[in-house]
């Protein structure tokens, strides 16, 4: 029979990848704490959070994101094209992940080993801005087969992060 294991006993090997995520208005706290989880989880380098309101002590950040907003690297910013830029000075391939006429499924993004990556994610309702959109990134998202057309920021970034992650291994 097997048993679960606990933190300490899991034979998962610590890494980092190049990998930057840029929150374009993500204000749930309860999608914030899982961004700082997924991001752990997932070896994500660090965080930007552009135009949004965090409340570091909200019981429900806290709760989602078990500490590790406390280990993940982040900044907030009031000008993510500002952040953008930054990046794309650093080397960084900007991707966001929005379905607009011209974006690409995710396993059609063209990245390899040694890339650096800024994935963009928007805000629970509205998405990715306009603004951000004009500035040209690549455009990406995840194929559905249901009828709706989105799904949980959440769910959408670990989506893409585990997609990109082993484009990069």
């Amino acid at each position: 029979m097997s048993s679960q294991l606990k933190h300490s006993t899991t034979s998962f090997i610590s890494q980092s990848f190049p990998i930057t995520l840029i929150c374009d208005g993500v204000q749930s706290p309860a999608n914030i704490g899982s961004l700082f989880r997924i991001c752990d989880a997932l070896g994500v380098e660090k965080i930007f959070f552009c135009n949004a309101s965090i409340n570091f002590s909200s019981s429900r950040l806290l709760r989602t994101a078990r500490n590790t907003h406390k280990k993940v690297a982040y900044n907030i910013s009031n000008n993510c094209i500002e952040v953008v830029d930054y990046l794309k000075q650093k080397g960084y391939k900007v991707i966001a992940l929005e379905i607009t006429e011209n974006s690409i499924p995710i396993e059609e993004i063209n990245v390899a080993n040694g890339d650096k990556i800024a994935l963009i994610i928007g805000n629970e309702q509205y998405g990715v801005s306009e603004e951000i959109l004009k500035l040209h990134p690549t455009s990406t998202y995840i194929n559905m087969y249901g009828n709706n057309s989105s799904m949980n920021v959440v769910q959408a970034t670990s989506i893409a992060l585990y997609s990109l992650i082993n484009k990069l291994k």
